[in-house]
């Protein structure tokens, strides 16, 4: 699919989501909500919310550390902030991790493969991380609300394709079979080069299982965190529901964001707030408002990164480096 027809159906299925919600509320309640939001809580889920940029960055360090690879950890820390803020107008999450790589590369040219495959394991354990977050939401949610079988199902399934690709990561058979049967197909396009190398420098990773742990560990701690901020977002529009209920709604909402359904979420993002918190008995006005703040503080989380950039557009482009021989 070329890349036109790509952001065009996005856009059309962002314009047909955004369609169903004005179908849907009453703006005028929305705007209402908003406007009586307390805003010490939104303040408060601003600073809770660009907290784990460190400590995801961190995650990136230290994955590139144990492949030999020594980055100035504020420097990736810089790099986190510009790939966040380049994400807001890319589709997903995904988006984000791409401008990392391109980022780290213009540097580090000699390192470009480790480089994508630490991005890559980072976004992995990350995915496994909101597995966990909502292994945890479900097993309170199946003690207090009832209808959760859908989204039990819906843990299952990421579950078995998360251990999946961890065994065709770290299997060497099944690495084998993958390179031998999967990656002769890039040829036709030009990736197998990149392919495999991609694949055998996070195959590496297999010699590493007490890095991948911490990785996976600072992943639930910094994606809690972000669940935090949600709910205080709920907390600023007023809404009466259990804290148990954000602990359910954060990972889903976290795995509906990586989906290259819109152009950064933007529609699906605030249906699905309307969607789950009605399912609590919350209004779709109140739901919708507490959406649009959550979209609002990550916004204003990305803007260091946009002022990075922009100062970055006022000064000479740096050399790139390469590792003494």
């Amino acid at each position: 699919m070329s890349r036109p027809l790509k952001v065009g159906l996005q856009v059309l299925v962002s314009g047909a989501v955004i369609a169903f919600l004005l179908w849907q509320i009453d703006l005028a309640g929305t705007w209402e909500a908003l406007r009586q939001s307390d805003y010490r809580y939104v303040v408060a889920s601003f600073v809770v919310f660009i907290g784990p940029t460190w400590l995801m960055a961190w995650r990136w360090w230290v994955l590139l550390r144990v492949r030999g690879v020594d980055e100035p950890y504020g420097r990736l820390v810089r790099m986190y902030f510009v790939s966040y803020a380049a994400g807001q107008m890319l589709p997903t999450a995904v988006g984000g991790d791409a401008v990392r790589i391109i980022e780290h590369a213009r540097r580090r040219p000699d390192v470009r493969a480790t480089a994508a495959g630490a991005v890559v394991m980072e976004r992995i354990l990350g995915s496994a991380g909101t597995l966990v977050l909502v292994a945890i939401g479900l097993a309170v949610a199946a003690g207090r609300y009832e209808d959760v079988g859908v989204l039990v199902l819906v843990e299952v399934v990421f579950v078995v394709a998360m251990v999946v690709l961890g065994l065709l990561l770290f299997s060497r058979r099944l690495g084998d079979e993958l390179r031998k049967r999967l990656f002769p197909l890039g040829r036709r396009v030009g990736l197998e080069r990149p392919l495999t190398s991609l694949h055998a420098t996070m195959h590496e990773y297999r010699y590493a299982p007490r890095v991948l742990l911490e990785v996976l560990g600072v992943t639930v701690v910094a994606q809690a965190l972000r669940v935090v901020a949600i709910w205080l977002c709920g907390e600023a529009v007023g809404i009466d529901v259990s804290p148990w209920v954000y602990v359910v709604l954060g990972p889903l909402l976290f795995f509906v964001q990586m989906v290259p359904f819109t152009l950064n979420g933007l529609g699906v993002r605030e249906a699905f707030f309307v969607v789950f918190l009605g399912r609590f008995g919350v209004d779709a006005d109140a739901a919708l408002a507490v959406g649009v703040l959550f979209y609002a503080v990550s916004i204003a989380a990305s803007l260091p990164g946009g002022f990075i950039l922009l100062w970055r557009s006022l000064r000479p482009a740096a050399p790139a480096q390469t590792t003494p021989r």
